[in-house]
């Protein structure tokens, strides 16, 4: 058993050398600080107001790239001068958003103040008819915790999650309720308060990050964690919540053992292995917390589909949506320090297919938990 993880235990001793140690994760920022910040941004407001001028809030644009910058130890980080949009009062096209901003800040003032927390459905059903949708909510938190640069958990917001863990991994959460991931059948949902997950007890030797549900649940029908293990798996159902790719950088700062990335063979699976890796556009403000720069992409890989001469009939012609994706990633800043992620996008290009992890089954029907992900494993097998 040991010699099968001696290829993981080398990675894991060179990234622990490469890893740095400047940025601190998780750090709380005072209650009062979040105050005076939102007294501040309500004092401008008032004072545009006396000066019988229209009040605007200026919020950094968190969907423009030349907003951020790249730093390979974190990823993607946001400028400290950033080009930002302006929500006026006084313009229809934005009065309606400014009076949702002026809405939540109060919430928030209220929530920190009293030291209490609610969750973004919470918000919104504080008053559906001025917030319309949930994802009203949703950006307009988002844009106020970029704002003042803190995290959500600092503005006393929660966030349901969306993703799943399982393995060998106990902890406690902040109340005291103790979870235990072993089970081999049934996952534990992605808490939804990572920051106060205290107590992590694990003999992982990795952590495979499991794009799709439905592969990771055949990954656990399977039994993987406890054949392959001890290790841990992690989902975030797709393009993962903030909470599931918080776990995932809780348990590298806990453990300290290799992440790999299993995605489908195609450009949205690739982009989601680097939203782990190196973060998003939209929450780049809080990449610190957020990424893990040492995550492997373990496949599917494109070039794997040659190497095991996946039926042609499992593959899927790539979309000219899936060829702007590919070119669009072949443009982001981080590909250039991995040439062989960008052959192998190259090749995708070349080749014009895409391929999902289940096109594995094809070869045969458990091909992915008996031979393809133990041979990965066990020599090797990622970038």
């Amino acid at each position: 058993m040991m010699e099968q993880f001696a290829e993981i235990d080398r990675l894991r001793v060179e990234l622990l050398s490469k890893e740095p140690t400047d940025h601190v994760v998780g750090e709380e920022t005072d209650s009062q600080e979040v105050l005076r910040q939102i007294e501040g941004v309500i004092q401008g407001l008032v004072t545009s107001l006396s000066k019988e001028e229209a009040p605007v809030i200026k919020v950094p644009n968190r969907s423009s790239w030349a907003n951020v910058s790249f730093d390979n130890d974190v990823g993607l980080l946001m400028s400290a001068e950033s080009i930002c949009s302006t929500i006026r009062c006084d313009d229809p096209m934005s009065a309606t958003r400014f009076a949702h901003f002026i809405k939540i800040l109060e919430i928030i003032y209220k929530l920190v103040q009293s030291n209490s927390y609610a969750t973004k459905r919470d918000i919104y059903y504080s008053d559906t008819k001025l917030f319309v949708s949930q994802r009203t909510v949703d950006r307009i938190v988002d844009d106020i915790s970029c704002m003042l640069r803190v995290s959500r958990r600092n503005l006393h917001v929660l966030a349901t999650s969306s993703g799943f863990i399982s393995g060998d991994l106990c902890y406690l959460e902040e109340d005291g309720t103790k979870v235990d991931c072993h089970s081999c059948s049934i996952a534990v949902p992605v808490s939804p308060n990572v920051v106060g997950i205290r107590n992590i007890v694990s003999s992982a030797k990795f952590v495979l990050i499991v794009e799709k549900d439905a592969t990771f649940q055949r990954l656990l029908d399977d039994d993987f964690c406890s054949k392959m293990g001890p290790c841990i798996m992690i989902t975030g159902k797709g393009v993962p919540d903030v909470n599931t790719r918080l776990m995932v950088r809780k348990l590298w700062d806990t453990l300290h053992v290799p992440s790999f990335a299993l995605v489908d063979g195609d450009p949205y699976g690739i982009e989601i292995m680097c939203i782990y890796k190196y973060g998003s556009l939209a929450m780049s403000f809080e990449a610190c917390s957020l990424t893990v720069p040492s995550v492997m992409w373990l496949g599917l890989l494109p070039s794997d589909l040659q190497r095991l001469r996946v039926p042609e009939k499992a593959l899927i012609p790539l979309t000219q949506a899936d060829k702007s994706k590919l070119s669009s990633l072949l443009k982001r800043p981080y590909i250039s320090n991995h040439p062989a992620w960008q052959r192998e996008m190259e090749l995708m290009q070349e080749d014009k297919v895409k391929a999902e992890i289940q096109s594995l089954t094809a070869i045969a029907p458990d091909f992915l938990t008996r031979v393809y992900l133990p041979n990965k494993l066990r020599y090797g097998g990622w970038l």
